[in-house]
């Protein structure tokens, strides 16, 4: 299945990862592409540079079942790309309840109208969440299943009904594992983001948890959004999950020091080790995450067998393009991290 000519749905296509996804359906040639938001984290300015006739922005809500209903009947949606969510890990934790209604009963609409419209295509973005604290590395998609906080057994429960209509109504679907997003248009509140703006708009040095051994496995957006393309195209990917990572680990350290390195300032990192669920001595604004993993590296062997997918992105040219976008746009990083 090719995405040209096709009308396409992408729920949360004002955020950081939906609104990459979005521009790629525009130049993919897609008749018309829909973006459905709340607008409660995405943001016009996501789109602005999306100047297009074949793009429509709805302002509503997944839990709307009446609405979303409408504008796949209305609209002859071909393709969902489903990245609405509560997608904050410390959010979840505060509010299990609205992390599950929008996660789970969100995702449910999303599939009972795919469903009932007879959608050729839904693609479903789950998280590395799922997975909970390494038992071996990389961890494949074969690993034990016990997520750490709300988000990631939100997550999990999505997933399996995405999997679930695929089994027994025959519904053409595909989950992704992510691990941590990043790029342009990222949204302010996860490591990367925090050194970035403490160094390059802040002028000050890094603030490192523990000792920093920690390893996080980081995959550029545009990535990402090539293992969507791949999946639309590849029949094989129907009713399958995939992790979608870089399939290397980076230490918190190495990446401090890495950042530190190529702002040409200096800085000596600064340890800090709070109490999880307590503020940093040096950053007050930076709360350490309750249940925090030691390792998060993916193995992504079954993405590459069957969608033929690999990262392409060097970690470094990445990270550049970020700070790069950060320093165009300073003010999108203002004001506290989303937690």
């Amino acid at each position: 299945m090719s995405t040209r000519g096709k009308r396409v749905l992408v729920t949360g296509g004002a955020g950081f990862i939906g609104s990459h996804l979005v521009e790629e359906y525009l130049i993919n040639e897609a008749e018309e592409v829909v973006v459905l938001d709340d607008f409660s984290t995405g943001t016009m300015e996501n789109l602005d540079d999306m100047r297009d006739e074949r793009l429509k922005i709805v302002k509503g809500s997944i839990l709307d079942f009446a609405q979303l209903n409408m504008i796949v009947k209305k609209e002859k949606i071909d393709i969902i790309d489903h990245l609405a969510a509560e997608l904050e890990v410390y959010t979840g934790i505060k509010d299990a309840e609205r992390d599950a209604k929008i996660n789970i009963l969100g995702t449910l609409n999303v599939l009972n109208a795919a469903l009932r419209n007879h959608v050729e295509k839904v693609l479903f973005a789950s998280s590395g969440a799922v997975y909970g604290q390494a038992k071996y590395l990389p961890i494949d998609e074969e690993h034990p299943l016990e997520p750490h906080w709300p988000y990631g057994v939100s997550k999990l429960a999505a997933e399996r009904y995405v999997l679930q209509y695929n089994k027994l109504f025959g519904l053409n679907t595909t989950a992704f594992r992510y691990s941590i997003v990043y790029g342009p248009k990222e949204w302010f509140g996860r490591v990367l983001t925090m050194f970035i703006k403490r160094i390059f708009l802040e002028n000050k040095p890094p603030v490192v948890f523990g000792d920093g051994s920690q390893t996080r496995d980081f995959v550029y957006v545009k990535d990402v959004v090539k293992a969507h393309m791949l999946a639309i195209e590849k029949q094989e990917s129907a009713g399958k999950v995939f992790n979608i990572g870089s399939g290397e680990g980076v230490s918190v350290k190495e990446l401090a020091n890495m950042l530190v390195k190529a702002s040409n300032k200096g800085f000596d990192i600064l340890y800090d080790n709070p109490k999880e669920g307590s503020a940093s001595h040096f950053q007050p604004e930076r709360i350490r995450l309750q249940g925090e993993l030691v390792n998060f590296i993916l193995d992504c062997s079954k993405a590459e067998e069957i969608l033929g997918w690999r990262p392409q992105t060097d970690f470094n040219k990445g990270v550049t393009k970020e700070i790069e976008w950060i320093l165009k746009f300073p003010k999108r990083w203002a004001g506290k991290p989303r937690v």
